[in-house]
């Protein structure tokens, strides 16, 4: 038995085998991803009650805002962890030191969520120095590996400058205080530093060994963290109503079509064999699943506030909240066309037909809810939208993603 196995001495950072067979998620990655749970679960919390109390704007705006933050926290660690995890003592501390990192920023979301809703400034203090936290780990394990892998240098200060630039301009925002508008409208500067570090860093100056299966798996594992938050909403609704009766039935049975339709068809897409076989797409692959991310677990605060409808703990009407289910699921699903058109490189015009009934299953419900029809039969109803994709692929759909595989391998 290798003595890494029982022992966890110091490891250099060399980098690791970017055609490593059989790299899968770690045991420490997969309780790194436990700390995120929370962050989105607090972060469709906040926006579940922002829709229910109808402050529809200022919930989405921070939604929005709050899922930037969490993605990016989870993509900073996996792509450094995908090149250089070492998985010895020193690299476990400092993992552990960006979860509770992750920890504090999430205790700081209901009171930026609060701030955009009334608030003269934007309220980001506790987010921000939950990300001082994760960010001085990070800079720890750039360094680390700038000093173990000299032919990746470049790469590894192009990193470690645009993280701790980026830090310290949302540290002077946070300090700072501007109204909400400008802190908004400043925040451009350190967000452009954030996305464009790694960009810089992979394609200009030598870039880091990830590996394109094990990144596959990881953002696979986080996007079905975020399904989770479906599950979570509709058990909510299930406890709003009570019993067991044959609407809760048909609730549980539209929340659980509903999640799975959604986990089936981002799963069809070949997402390991892309970036295998085209390394250079890999930012179009990985920030593209932000807005992804954001749809899921927006979906699962759609369930929460339909519990808060039937719970009589809302302002919104019958319409209302089907939107707030119909509203994340429409862009979920033009997400993952768009998604998959552009970072395939390619265009199957059957995929229009199935964009087309897609949108009559969304539009379907919202119309039965101005009819007045029980809620239960809309998102019985709405939860049909994902599946016609499924059917659509298994049927037809299947030869056109044999086709791009195909053209990936040639």
């Amino acid at each position: 038995m290798p003595e890494q196995t029982l022992r966890h001495r110091i490891v250099r950072m060399t980098g690791r085998d970017q055609d490593e067979e059989h790299r899968p998620a770690t045991p420490l990655e997969l309780l790194f991803d436990l700390a995120f749970v929370v962050a989105f679960g607090t972060a469709a919390n906040e926006l579940a009650h922002a829709l229910a109390a109808d402050h529809v704007t200022s919930g989405i705006i921070a939604f929005a805002f709050a899922t930037f933050g969490i993605a990016w926290a989870w993509i900073n660690f996996t792509w450094f962890a995908s090149a250089y995890d070492t998985d010895d003592w020193l690299y476990r501390l400092a993992t552990m030191l960006q979860m509770v990192g992750v920890m504090v920023f999430a205790l700081g979301l209901p009171a930026m969520f609060a701030s955009v809703d009334h608030g003269d400034t934007l309220d980001n203090d506790v987010m921000v120095w939950g990300y001082v936290v994760m960010r001085v780990p990070m800079l720890f394990q750039w360094w680390r590996a700038s000093r173990h892998d000299p032919g990746r240098r470049r790469s590894h200060h192009a990193y470690l400058v645009s993280i701790a630039t980026a830090q310290a301009l949302w540290c002077v925002l946070a300090i700072v205080d501007f109204s909400v508008v400008t802190t908004f409208a400043l925040m451009i500067v350190p967000f452009l530093i954030e996305v464009g570090g790694p960009v810089y860093a992979e394609r200009t100056v030598g870039g880091t060994p990830w590996h394109p299966h094990h990144i596959a798996e990881r953002y696979g594992l986080m996007v079905i963290i975020a399904l989770g938050e479906g599950m979570i909403g509709t058990m909510a609704s299930l406890t709003a109503l009570g019993g067991l009766t044959l609407d809760i039935a048909l609730l549980a049975l539209a929340g659980t079509a509903m999640t799975f339709g959604m986990w089936w068809t981002y799963f069809v897409l070949p997402h390991a064999e892309i970036l295998h076989a085209r390394r250079e797409r890999s930012f179009g692959w990985g920030y593209g699943h932000m807005p992804l991310l954001g749809a899921i677990v927006a979906v699962g605060a759609g369930l929460h506030v339909a519990a808060y409808f039937l719970d009589h703990h809302s302002k919104l009407t019958l319409v209302g909240t089907v939107l707030t289910v119909a509203i994340p699921l429409a862009c979920y699903v033009m997400a993952l066309y768009v998604f998959y058109a552009v970072i395939s490189r390619s265009a199957d015009p059957f995929h229009l037909l199935l964009i087309a009934l897609s949108i009559a299953f969304l539009v379907a419900p919202v119309v039965m809810a101005a009819a007045d029809i029980n809620m239960v039969w809309c998102l019985l109803v709405l939860s049909l939208t994902p599946w016609v994709t499924v059917v659509g692929y298994e049927t037809v759909g299947y030869r056109h993603n044999a086709a791009v595989l195909e053209g990936l391998r040639g």
